[in-house]
């Protein structure tokens, strides 16, 4: 027949070949589609079988590491926790020693004054007196700088504390001081004008008498919050006193009476505002000194008995 192919020029099935029609669907003879079976079977059977993922492959840190990784996590919260707690608890402890401390430090009024320095007026006598309370803080923190040169590594925070207070404990007197020196003593008892220089220590500024709400009348929590604060300051400031060979002893030395004068220096400016010359002052009654002052070596050392 005309256009038939000839039997010889005939390719002959492949093996495997699907024996059906000669035309398949779409035209297709079934030799030419290939080998029977399911698309997925000769996918899966031609895919490499080292990309198979195996079950047991880890995905994540091994079980002890995790373990242990939480582990060390736990423990460096709780330390933190730890720490800050103790940290609370010692600015809590100072907070109170000064607090107990205050009463107790022995405050000469303006005519014990006058009558110790005939010759000297106001400014003059201010001077005089932030010379002393500088010389003594000074002196302090020289102590606590040689200390630190001694192998008593544990003692520190007792001799940190004892800074502290001692600092404290002169800078109180001074301001108490200062303030009959200006002719503006805080109204009320001991109680009463120990609270009122406390505040002033803690936010290092003059008491203006003539406005009571500007300043505490008693030691609440609010004005225990503020000298935790002053005395974290002063905390910090204090830590190059450690350093060892006598130089936390200069650096002691010289931090201290710096931090006294420029306290002295804001205390005096507040205070020049609402000065009361002396000669316009009304008679005053002396002082009420404590029944237990601090001597002068407790009221360096700051410990009290």
């Amino acid at each position: 027949m005309t256009g038939s192919t000839p039997p010889r020029k005939r390719r002959s099935p492949l093996p495997g070949a699907d024996h059906g029609p000669s035309d398949g669907p779409h035209g297709a003879r079934d030799h030419e589609r290939g080998p029977s079976g399911s698309p997925g079977t000769a996918g899966a059977s031609l895919e490499p079988a080292d990309h198979a993922v195996s079950p047991a492959s880890p995905t994540g840190p091994p079980p002890v590491a995790r373990r242990r990784a939480a582990a060390i996590r736990d423990t460096a919260r709780e330390g933190v926790r730890k720490g800050g707690s103790r940290a609370r608890a010692a600015l809590a402890y100072l907070t109170d020693r000064v607090v107990e401390n205050a009463p107790r430090i022995p405050v000469r009024d303006l005519a014990t004054l006058r009558k110790q320095f005939p010759d000297l007026g106001p400014e003059q006598l201010a001077d005089k007196l932030v010379a002393g309370a500088v010389l003594g803080t000074s002196t302090v923190g020289a102590g606590v700088g040689a200390a630190a040169m001694l192998p008593v590594p544990p003692a520190m925070p007792t001799e940190l504390a004892a800074e502290i207070t001692g600092v404290a404990a002169i800078e109180l007197k001074l301001i108490a001081e200062l303030h009959e020196v200006y002719g503006v003593r805080p109204p009320g008892n001991l109680t009463q004008r120990t609270a009122a220089y406390l505040d002033s220590w803690s936010g290092e500024r003059g008491i203006d008498v003539t406005r009571p709400s500007t300043y505490g009348s008693a030691v609440n929590s609010s004005l225990k919050q503020r000298l935790r604060q002053q005395i974290m300051r002063r905390l910090v400031r204090d830590l190059p006193n450690l350093m060892p060979f006598m130089v936390g002893a200069a650096v002691g030395a010289l931090m201290n009476r710096r931090d006294t004068r420029k306290l002295a220096a804001r205390i005096r400016a507040d205070l020049r505002r609402l000065q009361v010359p002396w000669d316009a002052l009304p008679e005053l009654p002396p002082l009420e000194q404590p029944a237990d002052p601090l001597t002068p070596e407790e009221l360096g050392k700051g410990l009290g008995r």
